[in-house]
């Protein structure tokens, strides 16, 4: 008797032990997953249209980065609807985030927008990108520093809702400075602008949200 509960468990550990592979691809590959891994697919795409000197480049290279926006929005809400959250998901998915957005701003910085308000005004675009950039660096190594400190570090540099909207202005900022690059009379010199101005207000929020981290980080280190 001992020795057939003996062989029926020793059956029964070989069949988890050859299930647990196969668990783990389900968890490593979900959909959500899928989607982000598209994103950072797409941003070498983003780039080849970008340098290409035609209306079409233009419209595909605006309709790669408004997929990736939406896509961004997307993947987050199927994780937490479908309950497919994933270790790798979650590391994942800010990284595909900055590739894009940073790729696009160095992008908009090498050719400077074709309307006569900004053409002696090479810096405009400039100091919002590095402001932007510098915050999303500044802030990955302060999360990473933050999880190897604890949970409540950890809480505190969680994305806020001052996060959430400088990204919602950054994404449609770009989005119209994309559509808009290569465009000089009427109403789109006007859209133009109105795209610059929502890239200064993504940048003052970035510089913001910062501050808030650093003096939530600052009260909990206090204590």
């Amino acid at each position: 008797m001992v020795a057939e509960v003996n062989v029926r468990e020793l059956s029964i550990s070989k069949k988890d032990r050859t299930s647990m592979p196969a668990i783990a691809n389900s968890k490593f590959l979900t959909l959500p997953t899928i989607l982000t891994l598209g994103r950072v697919a797409a941003v070498p795409l983003l780039v080849a249209t970008f340098f290409m000197d035609s209306w079409r480049g233009t419209v595909v290279t605006t309709s790669i980065f408004t997929a990736a926006a939406v896509t961004d929005w997307l993947d987050g809400y199927i994780a937490r609807k479908m309950k497919m959250k994933s270790t790798f998901g979650a590391f994942l998915d800010p990284v595909a985030d900055k590739l894009m957005v940073s790729a696009t701003l160095v992008l908009l910085c090498t050719r400077p927008l074709e309307v006569a308000v900004f053409g002696q005004l090479p810096w405009l675009l400039i100091i919002p990108s590095i402001t932007i950039i510098g915050r999303e660096i500044t802030m990955s190594a302060l999360r990473e520093w933050a999880a190897s400190q604890g949970s409540k570090l950890l809480e505190v540099v969680a994305v806020n809702n001052l996060g959430k909207w400088k990204t919602a202005t950054q994404m449609v900022a770009l989005i119209i400075l994309l559509a808009t690059r290569d465009r000089s009379h009427g109403g789109p010199a006007i859209l133009a602008g109105s795209g610059v101005l929502l890239l200064y207000i993504s940048a003052g929020l970035a510089i913001w949200s910062f501050v808030v981290y650093t003096r939530e980080i600052c009260k909990v280190l206090r204590r």
